[in-house]
C-alpha cells in the first residue's frame, strides 16, 4: 500500500530564459507499514504517464486524490483509496467562506464519522442534499466529489491497514513548497532528479528515526569501499551506523 501525491516545482532548463512547471511525485509508505520510506520522483511535467511508469505492474492499494493521473493504475487492478481529508476539506472551505448553508453539517457528520452505521447516514444524508442543489455550485461540487468516490472514500471500513486520510504523503511533500521559496527553481530536468534522490534519502532517514547528516556522513564514508551486492544496507531503513569497535 502507497500514499501518492504531487507539487509543482520550476524548472529553468540550461539556454532558457523563463521556468516552466516540473512536478515533483512523493510515493511513501503507510504507517502501518513494517518499511518506512517515501520515494521522490522529479518529472517535466504532471502527465499521468509518469506515475504509470514509476508504479509499473505493482498492483496495491494508492491512497491519493482525484487527480486523473492515476485512473490508468486504477484500470489496470490498482486498488483507489480516497482521502476523507480532501473530501472534509471542501466543506471546511465553504463553511469558512459562508458560501453553503450545509457546509457546516457535512463537516460536523464527518468528525462524527467513526463507524460503519454512521457512515451509511452520512452518505444518505449526502444523496439527499444532492437532489436540492443546483448543478455547478461550489456546494454540489464538494457534495459530487464523496459522492463519486464513496466506495474508495470507505475501504478503511473493511480494512485496518488502510488509512483514512492521504495526510502523511502531503506532510513529506511539504519540503519541497518550502524549499521553492529557498532555491525557487531546478536548473534542469538532471539536477531535480538529483535533489529528488538526496531528498528520498533524507526524509526516509527522519522516518526511521536517524539524524540525517550522521546519517548520510557515514553512508559517504562508507560508500566507496561497501560492496555492491550489499548496497541495501546502506538504504535509510536497513542502516546501523559503523561503531568505534567495527572501525
Amino acid at each position: 500500500m502507497l500514499h501518492a501525491d504531487e507539487t509543482p516545482v520550476p524548472m529553468l532548463p540550461p539556454g532558457k530564459k523563463k521556468t516552466h512547471k516540473a512536478y515533483i511525485w512523493a510515493y511513501a509508505s503507510t504507517p502501518f507499514s513494517n518499511l518506512n520510506a517515501v520515494i521522490y520522483h522529479f518529472t517535466p511535467g504532471r502527465s499521468g504517464q509518469h506515475a504509470r511508469e514509476m508504479l509499473g505492474e505493482w498492483s496495491g492499494k494508492l491512497v491519493c486524490d482525484d487527480y486523473s493521473g492515476y485512473k490508468a493504475s486504477f484500470a489496470q487492478g490498482v486498488a483507489e483509496i480516497a482521502c476523507m481529508a480532501h473530501a472534509r476539506r471542501k466543506f471546511v472551505e465553504l463553511e469558512v467562506s459562508g458560501k453553503s448553508q450545509i457546509a457546516g453539517q457535512a463537516v460536523e457528520q464527518i468528525r462524527q464519522s467513526r463507524f460503519k452505521p454512521i457512515l451509511d447516514a452520512l452518505h444518505q444524508w449526502m444523496q439527499a442534499q444532492r437532489t436540492k442543489i443546483p448543478h455547478g455550485t461550489a456546494t454540489a461540487k464538494a457534495l459530487d466529489y464523496s459522492l463519486k468516490r464513496w466506495t474508495a472514500l470507505t475501504r478503511y471500513l473493511v480494512d485496518g491497514s488502510v488509512p483514512i486520510d492521504n495526510n502523511r504523503v502531503e506532510n513529506l511533500i511539504r519540503p519541497w513548497a518550502l524549499g521553492r521559496k529557498n532555491w525557487l527553481f531546478a536548473g534542469s530536468l538532471r539536477s531535480g532528479r538529483r535533489a529528488a534522490a538526496i531528498m528520498s534519502l533524507i526524509q526516509s532517514a527522519k522516518l526511521n528515526g536517524h539524524e540525517p547528516y550522521a546519517y548520510l556522513k557515514d553512508v559517504l564514508t562508507r560508500l566507496p569501499k561497501q560492496k555492491a551486492s550489499a548496497i541495501d544496507e546502506l538504504l535509510p531503513h536497513n542502516w546501523t551506523p559503523v561503531t568505534a569497535d567495527k572501525v
